[in-house]
């Protein structure tokens, strides 16, 4: 489970990210208008005092070149990782309370096109990550507005909660430079009405199917011109019988295949609440047809696409039932090791992603013409059928021995065996407290909440708004191969990131800890079960992580293993780690492997751990909390052959 630093996640959503970043100032002055206040006089010599670059890289400077003013930021090759500039207000801070938002009016005159973040800074305690911020792609040559409504932020979502009378600061960088840029800013004004709400972009939207139907439930509606998108000359017609909407799907003779795509009627559907579609389909030709459907989040992206197993004769119906889980488990990379992110072998895995669908495609191959009636479309959960061996004993043969195990059931967490505190790496909102490593009914549960507290519980510490649980077994327990296993539920709400992982530990005689865990020299960081609340609960991340995570960092992984839940709503996701080899268990399925040199050999230690954020997530939601992480247990195996390698 990397930091958001070392994830390669978005700049904007990180307040690490600016330190590289501190953008450009500016001054107060006379608005314009009544409902406009410009925050930087352009033709003023006086205003750029209050500018500073956030780096030796950004020069900037009025425009020369009176038919085009504004201010001229450039920005030479070089290391940093967001250069830009700051703008200050002429006193203490801006007070834009009577205003909805800040807009900057930026032309793009590099060669290349860019990403510009405009960045609102409140005069807050820094620790509450106290800023709003979006960026703007700009073409070379093209002039583009960059808004931030306060508020707001990362597409306009939900972010901080920022006090417009207040405004500290105001930043605007780019990314990193490899070749010269250069951008001009026109203008930098507040404007808007007061409590702004932004428009919702289509793209933003998400439709959760009602009792999961998209099509055919009671009340489900269907508009044609534009859900539809029948190609090759095929045609798609709504009917209706009763409260029920169908599609009726005409296939010409000219070829024998066709596909119609049916797609939400705004934004993306939200499938996250099944592991499966189910589409309902009738023969209504004269001519025997072999429907197929897919369900995607992009024209690229989907799952496998599911055939009926056998021709439709007339007037002969079917349900295709189509996995969200792929037909062919993940498999790691069989090609040299070299880059960053290293896919997994082709043809194995998925990358479908059910919190964005964008289509249900029908395909229909056919001799002459045909025609389908699709009755219904409707995501379903299937629960696990669990293996007898599941929770007993390691998923293969062989002479193994329980070598550490905790079924949570005491009064207390072990502190002999589990430490409740470390440094926390991967936010910067929330702190790891006692108070919220929570025991009960046999489990434990990690509980975020929002609570102000100190990290650690030292009053030395800093100080975050939100508290949350920890555990792991660094300099307790270790090992080195085996099966690690445990039986988890992950939470639903907004923005939490729960995980259940490994990170090697060399031992006593190499500390300090990051000496221990590195993942260099053999060692590999294992995320057995990484999840990120936006995907919902039947979805998450199997990852490897090796060689550090600096510029020699190197993974590999699926982050689209989904997974059918016990009928408790728990899964119970399993490493079995061996020389040369991770495979990746859930509720007894293999749902990922990977055979190479170099998986770990280095003994390593089991964390359980949930901050808010990671690299592909909804914002946090303080109306959700609190949220629990369940852990029922953790077990671990060992094989005799191995266990000369076990124990610290």
């Amino acid at each position: 489970m990397l930091s958001n630093a070392q994830s390669g996640s978005s700049p904007a959503r990180h307040r690490w990210s600016f330190a590289a970043a501190i953008a450009f100032a500016t001054m107060l002055s006379v608005a314009a208008r009544a409902d406009e206040m410009s925050l930087i006089e352009l033709s003023e010599t006086a205003s750029l005092a209050r500018c500073t670059s956030g780096c030796s890289q950004v020069t900037f400077a009025r425009s020369a070149d009176t038919a085009a003013p504004g201010l001229v930021v450039k920005i030479a090759p070089g290391n940093a990782g967001y250069p830009g500039m700051e703008i200050k207000p002429p006193g203490p801070r801006w007070d834009l309370s009577q205003f909805g938002h800040i807009e900057a009016r930026i032309v793009n005159t590099s060669q290349k096109a860019l990403s510009v973040s405009l960045r609102v800074d409140e005069d807050g305690d820094w620790r509450d990550d106290p800023w709003n911020a979006e960026s703007v792609y700009i073409k070379p040559g093209q002039t583009e507005t960059g808004k931030v409504v306060f508020g707001y932020q990362y597409g306009m979502q939900p972010g901080y909660k920022l006090d417009p009378s207040k405004v500290a600061q105001v930043l605007v960088f780019t990314e990193k430079a490899k070749q010269p840029l250069s951008f001009r800013i026109e203008s930098l004004v507040a404007t808007g009405p007061a409590h702004e709400k932004p428009a919702v972009r289509p793209e933003n939207v998400r439709i959760k199917p009602v009792d999961g139907y998209v099509l055919g439930g009671g009340g489900v509606r269907v508009e044609a011109a534009k859900q539809l998108d029948a190609q090759q000359g095929a045609t798609a017609q709504v009917v209706t019988a009763g409260d029920q909407t169908m599609l009726d799907l005409k296939f010409p003779a000219n070829k024998n295949s066709h596909e119609v795509l049916f797609r939400p009627p705004l934004g993306r559907w939200d499938f996250t609440q099944g592991t499966e579609l189910r589409v309902k389909m009738k023969n209504l030709g004269a001519v025997s047809v072999t429907p197929g459907a897919q369900a995607r989040s992009d024209w690229r992206n989907g799952t496998d696409t599911v055939f009926a197993n056998a021709p439709l004769a007339p007037g002969a119906e079917v349900e295709l039932v189509v996995p969200f889980a792929p037909a062919v488990v993940w498999q790691g990379p069989t090609n040299k090791l070299t880059g960053l992110n290293l896919s997994g072998k082709a043809g194995t895995g998925s990358t479908f992603a059910g919190d964005k669908a964008d289509a249900v495609r029908i395909t229909a191959q056919h001799e002459g013409e045909a025609a389908l009636r699709v009755e219904s479309i409707r995501v379903a959960l299937t629960l696990a059928d669990l293996p007898e061996w599941l929770g007993k004993r390691p998923p293969v043969d062989g002479d193994w021995t329980m070598t550490f195990n905790d079924e949570f059931d005491e009064g207390t967490i072990d502190t002999n065996r589990w430490n409740i505190y470390t440094e926390n790496y991967w936010d910067r909102r929330s702190h790891f407290t006692k108070d919220n490593v929570i025991l009960g009914g046999g489990m434990v549960r990690l509980r975020m909440e929002r609570k102000t507290g100190h990290e650690n519980d030292d009053p030395k510490r800093k100080r975050t708004q939100y508290a949350v649980g920890f555990l792991d077994t660094f300099g307790k327990w270790t090992q080195r191969y085996g099966y690690f296993e445990a039986r988890m539920k992950v939470p639903t709400s907004p923005g939490l990131w729960p995980a259940f992982w490994l990170m090697p530990d060399r031992g006593p005689s190499s500390d300090p800890q990051w000496k221990r865990a590195d993942t260099g020299s053999g060692g590999m960081e294992f995320d057995i079960m990484e999840h990120l609340t936006r995907w919902g609960p039947y979805r998450y991340n199997i990852a490897m992580h090796w060689d550090g995570y600096g510029k020699e960092h190197k993974s590999t992984g699926s982050e689209h293993n989904y997974v059918r839940p016990d009928k408790d709503g728990f899964i119970t996701s399993g490493l079995l780690w061996t020389p040369g080899s991770a495979v990746f268990y859930c509720n007894g399925r293999i749902v990922a492997e990977w055979k190479c040199d170099r998986v770990s050999s280095v003994p390593s230690y089991p964390i359980f751990d949930m901050v808010t954020g990671g690299w592909d997530n909804n914002p946090l939601e303080d109306d959700k909390l609190p949220a629990d992480f369940t852990i029922d247990y953790i077990r671990v195996w060992q094989r005799k052959d191995l266990a000369a390698s076990r124990g610290l």
